[in-house]
């Protein structure tokens, strides 16, 4: 079948989903990590029958999820440059690398910038730190209210994160000294992401709201989303994507800040997309259970997905493309919190590409298996090969 303009493309990113350790994991601390297969060993297997069917337990090993009997392009795929972290992670799958890795601050943010973030946003700030984004709330939040200080604090990724009680700042106020923050955070010291986390409730009981907003770094190269706009291809954001592309090359964005509202949007663009690329992040798998850790959690999220992967399999038309993926790992195994550096799987299904082939390859090939599919032609201009014979 050659491409036309019924073509539809549809890649979810799994967040922090890894399937296994890269050559160079150790050099980031994160030597053996496997996430999948450690969550599914920590609670005993996993029940995914949609994913699979697909061809998820013909990628690794993964307890509870046998090979499948016909899966369909399945592999793994690894990122070309340096990171591990979702802004990183979700560039590569569009084919920009950024060339070298983005500033960390492991014993937080020194005096130049903390003096310019005063001098910006007009509030003094505490912690500094690398913290927990749910630790911090909890250890800093009564100081936070008692003084108005901002919660100022930082991870193992290239993040500068902001909290701030909705009783000190509203959310369009927290999202407006972190766009401050962003225009400071420039050169040198572009971080990927400046993130607002608002928070409410008493001390003791404090719970981050749904209120988080990401303000990324512009990709360091054209991706193949501006390619796509490019060619008049409508591009569809779900969840953070428009935030990490810094709205890049992406024609309209949907809410997705929960993966219940990222499932509804992007079935309702399965259901209803004339044509075009819709490309969607679900975020729990990492923002609220890789994190902490919590295995069952996770597993709980993945059974969600698992379900709406059935649903979105069965509205495929035949000259769709829909592409199951990740952007980094985040290991409960691991000693650390942070993301761990791995492979991403891959499972990419279409009614006409019957050819279920491993392919293992560059996190790029997603961008240009997209691009071949929704226009029939590649770029060399950007990094990655088409996966699959139109």
């Amino acid at each position: 079948m050659s491409p036309g303009t019924s073509r539809r493309a549809f890649v979810v990113v799994l967040d922090a989903c890894g399937v296994g350790e890269l050559p160079d994991s150790a050099e980031y601390g994160d030597a053996g990590a496997d996430t999948l297969t450690h969550v599914a060993q920590a609670v005993d297997g996993l029940s995914l029958p949609n994913l699979g069917a697909l061809g998820l337990g013909s990628i690794t090993s993964i307890l509870g999820v046998p090979p499948a009997a016909a899966p369909v392009v399945h592999g793994r795929l690894h990122p070309l440059g340096p990171g591990k972290d979702s802004t990183t992670g979700h560039w590569e799958l569009m084919g920009a690398i950024t060339p070298r890795a983005l500033p960390t601050y492991p014993d937080g943010f020194p005096s130049e910038i903390l003096d310019a973030l005063r001098a910006a946003t007009g509030h003094e700030f505490c912690c500094n730190k690398p913290y927990s984004g749910t630790e911090v709330i909890d250890d800093f939040g009564e100081h936070h209210l008692k003084t108005g200080e901002l919660i100022l604090y930082t991870s193992a990724d290239s993040v500068l994160q902001i909290a701030a009680h909705d009783r000190v700042l509203s959310e369009a106020d927290l999202h407006a000294v972190c766009e401050k923050a962003r225009a400071i955070m420039t050169g040198d010291y572009a971080v990927g992401r400046v993130i607002a986390r608002p928070f409410t409730g008493e001390p003791g009981a404090f719970e981050r709201t749904t209120g988080r907003r990401d303000f990324s770094v512009d990709p360091p190269s054209r991706t193949y989303l501006d390619e796509l706009t490019a060619d008049d291809v409508p591009v569809h954001a779900v969840g953070k994507v428009f935030d990490l592309f810094a709205g890049k090359g992406i024609t309209e964005a949907h809410k997705g800040k929960t993966n219940a509202q990222g499932i509804e949007a992007t079935t309702a663009l399965i259901r209803d997309l004339d044509h075009g690329f819709a490309f969607t992040n679900l975020v729990e798998t990492d923002q609220l259970y890789g994190h902490r850790h919590d295995t069952a959690g996770f597993a709980a999220a993945l059974k969600e997905i698992d379900t709406a992967v059935g649903l979105w399999h069965s509205l495929l038309r035949d000259d769709d493309l829909l592409i199951l993926t990740a952007d980094h790992g985040v290991d409960p195994l691991s000693s650390h919190t942070d993301h761990t550096r791995e492979h991403v799987p891959l499972l990419a299904a279409s009614p006409a590409a019957t050819d279920g082939h491993r392919h293992d390859g560059p996190m790029s090939d997603v961008g240009a298996t997209v691009l071949q599919w929704l226009t029939g032609r590649e770029t060399p201009e950007l990094p990655g090969v088409p996966f699959l014979e139109i």
